[in-house]
């Protein structure tokens, strides 16, 4: 099972972030523009909280309220799950299972390096997966 350092190192290490006081409005923008289903809540260099499209379903849309006028320290999850750039693929999914979460920011001793998604995992799955078949089928050929 590779790290999450692995996992991190073949993505894009841009961390999007907002501080708790932007509107939930300029937030998802923010996700749409980048593509991502979730951004960082950082304040002073501190990771506060994580706002996810789920959060935006579940807390602004099905309660009705207004996207530009509330900000995202409303909505936002907190306390934030978080695992090290040392732990493995299978730890991680076993995390967001349990928690029912599906990403998962990576703090080292300097702070937040990065964020891992369930897909990011899926991905490093079905990779090692393809990767044992293949041993298999030359083992079977030989």
């Amino acid at each position: 099972m590779r790290s999450v350092r692995q996992i991190l190192s073949g993505k894009d290490q841009r961390i999007i972030s907002v501080t708790p006081d932007v509107p939930v409005l300029e937030v998802v923008q923010i996700m749409a523009e980048h593509a991502i289903g979730s951004v960082l809540v950082m304040q002073g260099g501190d990771l506060v909280g994580i706002a996810t499209e789920r959060d935006y379903a579940r807390k602004i849309i099905l309660k009705q309220r207004s996207s530009s006028d509330t900000p995202i320290s409303t909505i936002m999850s907190t306390p934030v799950i978080t695992v090290e750039p040392d732990q493995r693929t299978n730890e991680c999914m076993q995390i967001m299972t349990e928690k029912r979460i599906r990403h998962l920011p990576v703090k080292d001793d300097s702070g937040v390096i990065g964020v891992v998604s369930i897909g990011d995992l899926l991905k490093v799955v079905i990779e090692e997966q393809q990767h044992e078949i293949e041993q298999l089928q030359q083992y079977i050929a030989s």
